[in-house]
């Protein structure tokens, strides 16, 4: 985790060729299937921040910077497109973005549905050793920090994570689930987890504990 998120995050974005507007991005919540492309990283090149390659629903697999690329995502959203590659990343609020699983179960249970916690694209999931569903909102202002060292990496919760259509895509089939962010809305003002800004850079890891201070 640096200065400006993890390494190699949302560091790639579609630009519509033809909008001028202040957020020129294509995303998934107006061409879900993009959900579909994959990236590729090779097996010699798994150092590098971001992948060179792109898996089409086909199969079939693209260079990233290739007009192949850009002219088939074209194609499907019906306008011009141009691959950007931005060296801080774009995100929607912060860097950072962190749920906990209580959360996702809580939303699939109301839902009647069983959810993928990538449907959230969250950085960070956080099992519980008390678990309370939203209890990420109480977070606000604190520190989370990643293991038992002085010099962890850690972040400041700087705000709660207002939820748009994204979470309503599933992630394997791009079909669209709108009871997902209805059930947030009812469940917590449309808010499921939470945004940081990073204060200590580091190693992050699966299985590691966090400290909320």
């Amino acid at each position: 985790m640096g200065w400006h998120g993890i390494d190699g995050d949302r560091r790639l974005a579609f630009r519509r060729v033809d909008d001028r507007s202040g957020f020129p991005w294509l995303t998934a919540s107006k061409l879900p299937e993009l959900i579909l492309f994959s990236p590729q990283h090779r097996k010699d090149s798994a150092e590098e921040d971001v992948p060179m390659y792109i898996r089409a629903p086909d199969g079939g697999e693209m260079a990233v910077f290739g007009d192949e690329l850009a002219a088939e995502v074209g194609r499907r959203y019906g306008a011009p497109v141009q691959m950007m590659q931005l060296k801080q990343g774009i995100f929607d609020e912060a860097c950072i973005s962190v749920i906990t699983s209580d959360t996702v179960r809580e939303i699939g249970r109301l839902a009647e549905r069983s959810l993928d916690t990538r449907r959230f694209r969250p950085n960070v999931a956080v099992r519980l050793l008390r678990p309370v569903p939203f209890q990420e909102d109480e977070w606000l202002g604190s520190v989370l920090s990643f293991g038992e060292k002085d010099d962890a990496p850690a972040i400041t919760v700087t705000m709660r994570d207002v939820r748009c259509s994204m979470v309503n895509l599933d992630p394997d089939s791009a079909a669209a689930a709108p009871e997902v962010l209805k059930t947030i809305v009812r469940a917590n003002q449309n808010n499921a987890g939470i945004y940081g800004a990073v204060t200590c850079v580091g190693r992050l890891s699966v299985g590691q504990s966090i400290f909320l201070a």
